[in-house]
């Protein structure tokens, strides 16, 4: 049964099985190019990791990175100017060529808008004395000089500088003094003479001898189209200053190893403007918020990616002095769900975390670098660009679903109710009107199907119409069949009257006659009529009526029946008129078959509680696939057998009867010839 259903249902599951199939495997072909693709973004994610971080190490090994590091970022106000610990252990002032290159290559410049820019900064070695150096640039016309020996008053450019420290402040007002060059063209170059300010309108007022500050002017016009002669002509002016800090370079007498730099040095304040002659408004001033400021740790996290982070720490300090996280800029929204498939998907080295660890050397100190990856950015990243593709996958199954829909509604649908009909009508079918419930309108149409079930249709309305004619025939055989039975039913009553007699042969055959047509009587069809009959039963002493059978086989023409069992009373429980019709079957059969002048053996044998009879002929053997076959209703050998009046029901009737009886009948191949074994169930007495 379950064999029989599974194939009932057979193409419906592969058909469905099919498109199941076909999306798994478009599922498994997303998941798949979900899991290169990921493995594509890690080995990514740590190229650009490892490239960040020797990028990282790099910068801060350069002057600019170790100025960084010397200067942690403090939260002090960003107009207010202080000095910067400097990689470089003093900075030559006297020298522009080596000023600039130091302050260029330290990236301590703090640019003010287009026109000036300023470095202010200490020297790392603490015995170079305790000055701070001061220099930048501005733009101008022409220096005007300081007259050599007259009082400081407006009349040339001066720079006025302040420093203000632990309590104490100190004001310089410094004005420029040209130097003649032997050279032409090179612009000018002079130096500044640093006053006190409170002292400079004193008698007898000198310059701070500790106070160093050159200037050089470039001959070069910075405006295209003027004259290089024109005095009013603005230039680029490069300076440089060394400004002496009495409370520094005291502290550093106080103590045998002075604590350098300063720890108060984020406190020191330094103010510089430079003034044009009899004008106040400064060509460059400090107090005014600076258009770029030197390189800081903090711009490091421009570097990271989302989700880094990255820890510097002194090596002789346990705290960090900055630590910095990569920022997580808003990015397009994505599945959760998806974000957790990506993230299980399994990728080589995705579970070993991503670290790496550098260190900075600096003339003061070495620095820990300790930078760590996150590999969530990765899936996050890779979540986003899922999405999207995600709406192309979910797009090809809904195509696949659409497909599946209008093949199951349009084909699959239809079939199965055309089946389920059919099957309905196969069980409860039990004539030809009943062919009318196999109703298939709603299932015509153009296509193949609707031909289908049109055909069927027009099949069962022809069927209905055969079933219908033969109906007819059946009823009309049935009659002839009563017609005759009538008409041979007289006669036969009459020539019972004839042969009154019991013992005599005559009134015997009439009866098997009567007994006969009874059977016959009223059926359809001899098969029916044989499968329907009802037998009486009685005890009969098979010896006794074999003896008989043989010693009266002539009188229905067939020579030559001995029976050779010996005169044993052997008893069943039978009806001796359908018994004797067996055997008289059995017998014509075996005349049919047997070989001239031999003669048929009869013999019975009882073994238990069942007794076997034997009939054996010498004659042709029967072809093995026929034993079974034979007994079949209209099974017959000879061609026109019908005509020739064998209707090949013989052993068919032979068997029903010994069915009845509860016995068994079979064929058997022996030598020289065949058996028929007839099996009886013995009487107890």
């Amino acid at each position: 049964m379950k064999r029989f259903l599974l194939a009932t249902y057979r193409l419906r599951i592969i058909f469905r099985g099919v498109f199941l199939l076909l999306a798994l495997a478009t599922l498994g072909l997303a998941l798949s190019l979900l899991q290169q693709e990921k493995q594509l973004s890690y080995n990514n994610y740590q190229a650009n990791f490892n490239k960040t971080i020797h990028q990282i190490t790099a910068t801060l090994r350069h002057p600019a990175g170790q100025l960084a590091l010397l200067n942690p970022p403090t939260d002090q106000d960003a107009a207010s100017l202080h000095p910067l610990l400097l990689p470089f252990s003093a900075l030559d002032f006297d020298d522009q060529s080596k000023v600039q290159q130091a302050i260029a290559m330290s990236g301590c410049l703090v640019q003010y808008g287009n026109d000036g820019s300023l470095c202010v900064g200490i020297g790392n070695n603490p015995w170079a004395g305790g000055f701070i150096y001061v220099a930048g640039s501005f733009n101008s016309a022409t220096l005007v000089s300081h007259p050599r020996g007259q009082w400081v008053r407006d009349e040339a450019h001066r720079i006025r500088v302040s420093v203000s420290l632990r309590g104490q402040h100190y004001q310089w007002i410094a004005p420029f003094e040209e130097e003649v060059s032997a050279k032409a063209n090179v612009g000018k170059r002079g130096r500044w003479l640093g006053f006190i300010e409170s002292d400079v309108n004193k008698p007898g007022a000198r310059p701070v001898r500790d106070f160093r500050g050159w200037a050089w002017q470039k001959s070069v016009c910075n405006e295209l189209g003027k004259d290089e002669q024109d005095a009013n002509c603005e230039r680029n002016t490069f300076f440089s200053l060394r400004l002496p800090i009495a409370v520094l370079q005291e502290a550093l007498f106080e103590k045998k190893r002075p604590v350098w730099p300063p720890q108060d040095l984020e406190q020191i304040q330094v103010e510089l403007s430079v003034l044009a002659p009899e004008s106040q408004i400064p060509l460059l001033d400090s107090k005014s918020i600076p258009s770029a400021t030197p390189f800081s740790l903090n711009d490091l996290s421009a570097l990271l990616l989302p989700g880094e982070s990255l820890s510097i720490r002194k090596s002789s300090e346990q705290k960090s002095v900055i630590q910095l996280v990569g920022k997580v800029e808003q990015e397009t929204e994505s599945w959760n769900l998806l974000t957790r498939l990506i993230r299980r998907l399994p990728v080589d080295e995705y579970d070993t975390p991503l670290e790496a660890r550098e260190l900075i050397s600096t003339p003061l100190d070495n620095y820990e670098l300790q930078m760590k990856g996150d590999v969530r950015s990765v899936s996050k990243s890779l979540s986003v660009v899922a999405t999207r593709v995600s709406w192309f996958v979910g797009a090809m199954l809904l195509a696949l679903l659409l497909a599946w829909l209008l093949i199951e509604i349009s084909i699959i649908r239809r079939i199965s109710l055309l089946t389920r009909r059919a099957a309905m009508l196969s069980k409860t079918m039990k004539g030809a009107g009943e062919l009318d419930q196999l109703d298939v309108s709603d299932l015509r149409s153009p296509d193949e199907l609707g031909v289908l079930a049109s055909g069927l249709h027009d099949l069962l309305r022809r069927v209905k119409e055969d079933v219908e004619r033969e109906t007819i025939r059946t009823e009309q055989e049935k009659q002839m069949w009563h017609a005759v039975g009538h008409e041979i039913m007289s006669p036969l009553q009459s020539l019972m009257v004839l042969h009154p007699d019991a013992e005599d042969q005559s009134h015997r055959y009439i009866s098997r006659m009567q007994q006969a047509l009874k059977i016959l009587y009223g059926s359809a069809t001899p098969s029916e009529a044989f499968q329907s009959s009802v037998l009486t039963m009685n005890e009969i002493d098979v010896t006794q009526f074999l003896q008989h059978v043989a010693d009266n086989a002539a009188c229905i023409g067939v020579e030559g029946v001995r029976f050779i069992s010996p005169q044993i009373p052997v008893w069943v429980r039978a009806d001796e008129y359908s018994l004797e019709d067996v055997v008289t079957h059995i017998l014509k059969n075996a005349d049919r078959y047997r070989e001239a002048e031999s003669e048929i053996q009869l013999q019975v044998e009882q073994q238990g509680h069942t007794v076997l009879i034997s009939i054996h002929n010498r004659g042709t053997a029967i072809a093995e696939d026929m034993l079974s076959r034979i007994f079949e209703y209209g099974v017959s050998d000879q061609i026109d057998a019908g005509a020739n009046g064998n209707r090949g029901q013989g052993l068919f009737v032979a068997q029903t009867y010994m069915a009845k009886m509860g016995g068994t009948i079979c064929a058997r191949n022996q030598d020289h010839g065949v058996a028929f074994i007839l099996s009886l169930p013995a009487s107890i007495r």
